[in-house]
């Protein structure tokens, strides 16, 4: 019998334990990379308009439930070596499954007719940016999750199909930020009873969206720090106490 999840490694650093863990539990949430102002969600993406929204700076966030379903949303910009004032911009969105085989490997099936890209290359589109459909399968060969030595928040550290690591993520919100799992856009509109039922659903969506965007800042997924003795306040205030002690029986002796 295969066990469902998978524990890597327990490490010891200074006065924890970190664990690195590589199962679908520890899997879940928003994770984001350290710019921290790319997050999966109505904030990113606007499915009923088909909109992708420009965040202040460029990064990646995935998100991932439990039960198989995730989000994916980029923000990357490019240098041009022959023109440093001319730099490309991709925003891409994708969701759908994703697959966690008994090797470790994560693998990506996003909703084909879901995908969107926006590229930008201002010095030679002329302006016009290309606004395109976007499916690509991804295949990581490993992830793990710790908690960072530095930061003292949930880490995400993903490795590329050639076992390359990724820029790390970090812990945004849990339960994660996302859009609906099922197909935003679908294209079949086979007869008219099937068009009124699509137009319902867009009207549905398009409520959706603009709740979840006026309560971006009151959403149920919170974010979220380590707890108990792995939580990095919880270091600060007792070097602080060990520190004061010391300087009692210093002063004392």
């Amino acid at each position: 019998m295969v066990c469902s999840f998978r524990f890597v490694v327990w490490v010891m650093a200074g006065a924890g334990v970190v664990v690195g863990a590589s199962d679908k539990s520890s899997l879940a949430g928003t994770w984001s990379s350290k710019s921290n102002q790319v997050f999966t969600g109505p904030g990113f993406y606007d499915p009923v308009d088909e909109l992708l929204i420009e965040p202040s700076l460029p990064g990646i966030s995935y998100s991932f439930t439990e039960d198989g379903f995730f989000e994916q949303a980029s923000y990357q910009v490019s240098g041009n070596p022959r023109n440093p004032a001319c730099p490309v911009a991709a925003l891409t969105f994708q969701h759908g499954e994703y697959e966690l085989q008994d090797n470790g490997t994560l693998v990506l099936h996003p909703i084909e007719v879901d995908g969107r890209q926006l590229v930008s290359d201002p010095c030679n589109d002329k302006g016009v940016s290309t606004y395109s459909r976007y499916n690509q399968t991804v295949t990581f060969k490993s992830f793990n999750v710790q908690i960072d030595d530095y930061h003292g928040i949930y880490r995400l550290q993903l490795y590329q199909f050639d076992g390359s690591p990724m820029q790390p993520l970090y812990l945004a919100y849990r339960p994660p930020m996302m859009l609906p799992t099922e197909t935003l856009n679908p294209t079949a509109t086979s007869d008219a009873a099937h068009s009124t039922d699509s137009a319902k659903s867009k009207r549905s969506l398009r409520q959706f969206v603009r709740r979840s965007l006026e309560n971006k800042y009151k959403t149920n997924a919170v974010k979220k720090n380590p707890t108990g003795i792995l939580n990095s306040d919880t270091f600060w205030y007792l070097s602080a106490g060990m520190v004061g002690i010391g300087s009692l029986l210093f002063l004392s002796s």
